[in-house]
């Protein structure tokens, strides 16, 4: 008989736990954003409150108090590189976004401790790792449901938009690009470096408004293949250019639309008949 009780058992047991779990949608739903800046990896994970009729900034969200920038868990973001915010350095790493609302600008704070839910039990000043100022706007549209942005993408520099009815504040922030790819290119060109190599480096210099001799010195080496891609004549043709070299930039624009039609890349073929176009070559 006691055999069959705990074998009674069991099995409710295991049917119990098996039962479906009841499931609803959250309020404020949670996010998560991966964003490539320049070549810091920058991730984001917050949860988004809605308006839902409530007056939100001055009531909901009061001004002049610490606000968890989001709703549940803290709001937290992560860098893989140092960075700078309104010329301070924020050391790579995650940190949790506190912000002070007010009428017309924010205090933004990154908190070192990120295990809180909503703010800390007690404030603890020495745990901020950065704080800055920005300016509050007022959007002609409302934005319902609370958004966080990672916009305004540069090769060195983009920006936090913190969006939420009618208002935003924007927080530029700048990584180190250009640090990190000089040295990758300086560590590649101490080697052996290939047709992709110089085409990068001078892509890089190019754009970056560096050194025009030393792109125009790679993106030759870059061409001295017997198949050069439509991309790489296209650059050749906009650096030469740039450099004043009128005659070879049309020549090298001409291969690149030609292998561009040949490929069926319709976009550059336009690109580069504007360019003939532009200098007085079609």
């Amino acid at each position: 008989m006691m055999k069959k009780v705990l074998l009674f058992l069991a099995v409710s047991a295991i049917s119990f736990n098996g039962k479906a779990q009841i499931q609803t949608p959250q309020p404020s739903p949670s996010a998560k954003i991966e964003q490539k800046v320049g070549l810091t990896d920058v991730t984001l994970e917050y949860s988004r409150p809605g308006v839902r009729g409530r007056e939100v900034f001055g009531d909901l969200v009061p001004y002049g108090k610490v606000w968890r920038t989001g709703a549940n868990e803290n709001t937290k973001i992560t860098f893989s590189d140092d960075i700078v915010i309104d010329g301070k350095d924020l050391p790579a790493g995650t940190y949790a976004i506190y912000t002070i609302p007010k009428q017309n600008e924010w205090e933004v704070m990154f908190y070192n401790k990120t295990d809180n839910w909503g703010l800390p039990q007690e404030w603890d000043e020495n745990e901020v790792a950065l704080k800055t100022t920005v300016e509050a706007q007022t959007m002609p549209i409302n934005m319902e449901t609370f958004t966080i942005m990672i916009d305004e993408l540069q090769n060195d520099s983009a920006a936090l938009n913190f969006i939420w009815d009618d208002t935003v504040a924007i927080l530029k922030f700048e990584v180190p690009t250009d640090k990190k790819a000089t040295t990758s290119i300086e560590q590649v060109m101490s080697g052996e470096p290939g047709p992709n190599d110089y085409f990068a480096a001078a892509s890089y210099y190019h754009d970056a408004g560096k050194d025009l001799e030393q792109a125009y010195e790679w993106i030759q080496k870059a061409t001295e293949g017997e198949e050069v891609a439509f991309w790489v004549w296209r650059r050749k043709s906009l650096i030469e250019a740039d450099m004043g070299k009128k005659e070879a930039a049309v020549e090298s624009a001409q291969k690149s639309l030609a292998a561009a039609e040949k490929a069926g890349n319709a976009d550059y073929a336009k690109m580069n008949k504007d360019s003939l176009e532009e200098w007085g070559a079609m």
